[in-house]
């Protein structure tokens, strides 16, 4: 079809809230921290800076290196966990504050999994009848928002980001997709090891569930590891014997940057240690954002070459899951 990833862009937030800064909120150290994580720092965005802002700073990096305007986009995706409002969506509201013209805007809930359910969504639509020309995929997450910053098993976790891929058909058959293979999946059955319980229908804001944290992050620890790590290496495993690619045409793989211990584990069961990306330290999860992140910040630094194969790879709440081998 002649699908490419035509740019990449990245924004995070100037404010970095360092493991030193958190020894002063909550009972931590930053031995704790980064012995547990490997985070030592994060940025978090201003009270006025939201989720859209973010996501268009990306939208616009990834526009500029393609040499794309962004009137010429037909679709925009945005994964996000934390939307400006319920209403109207945030890839809408993205789409006005880059300046594109009318096309077909939707956000996507797929936590931490995201970027990928964006990209294999974007590729399905683009390789349609429909045949859409240039899509904006983007996640870009407002953590801080949702993160009680009295809870010390999770603030210091999470940060804010956004990222984005553009995608361009350029129309000639004889090039080849990015996308080489991918798949995405879930089970509902461990919905409630990762979750935020109030502000939808099921538990709408009132004093009770402001006064019961329920508009905050809850994760259960040790389960969310075992499934993690177990998800994406499955994934992993089952794509690159599917598309029958040497693991030595592997220039990287890049997992979700929720922590160095889920990331270490999954490069050691994959017997890849050496190709693994791994930027948490500087950023710690920021959830859809976090292989964006990982891929504009390969792009940008020349370690990316044509035709290269990267295996992306996450996991989220849901349980969502999924991994995809792009061709760059």
């Amino acid at each position: 079809m002649g699908i490419r990833i035509k740019g990449t862009g990245r924004y995070v937030p100037e404010k970095i809230l360092t493991n030193a800064d958190l020894e002063k909120m909550v009972d931590t150290s930053d031995e704790w921290i980064v012995t547990r994580t490997g985070i030592k720092e994060r940025h978090i965005a201003t009270a006025t800076e939201t989720t859209s802002d973010m996501a268009a700073a990306a939208a616009n990096a990834a526009l500029e290196m393609g040499g794309v305007d962004a009137k010429d986009i037909d679709l925009i995706i945005v994964s996000t966990t934390t939307p400006d409002m319920m209403f109207p969506n945030t890839a809408s509201i993205v789409q006005k504050k880059i300046g594109a013209a009318p096309c077909v805007c939707f956000d996507l809930a797929a936590a931490c999994s995201g970027l990928i359910y964006g990209l294999n969504t974007a590729y399905g639509m683009m390789a349609s009848p429909l045949k859409y020309k240039r899509a904006l995929v983007i996640g870009s997450e407002k953590l801080s928002c949702i993160t009680d910053w009295s809870d010390r098993s999770t603030c210091v976790l999470f940060g804010d980001a956004a990222a984005a891929v553009l995608l361009e058909n350029d129309g000639n058959p004889d090039t080849p997709d990015f996308y080489a293979d991918g798949l995405v999946s879930a089970d509902g059955n461990f919905g409630d090891i990762l979750l935020m319980p109030g502000g939808g229908s099921a538990n709408p804001a009132s004093h009770e569930t402001v006064d019961q944290h329920m508009h905050f992050i809850k994760m259960g620890g040790p389960k969310t590891f075992q499934l993690a790590v177990h998800s994406m290496v499955d994934a992993c495993r089952t794509l690159v014997e599917r598309a029958s690619i040497p693991r030595e045409k592997i220039r990287w793989v890049i997992p979700h940057q929720a922590n160095w211990r889920i990331i270490s584990a999954v490069a050691a069961r994959l017997d890849m240690p050496e190709k693994v990306y791994q930027n948490v330290q500087r950023y710690g999860n920021t959830s859809s954002a976090s292989i964006g992140l990982c891929l504009d910040e390969l792009n940008r630094s020349g370690q990316l070459e044509k035709d290269d194969y990267v295996l992306i790879v996450s996991f989220g709440a849901g349980l969502t899951w999924g991994a995809l081998l792009l061709r760059w």
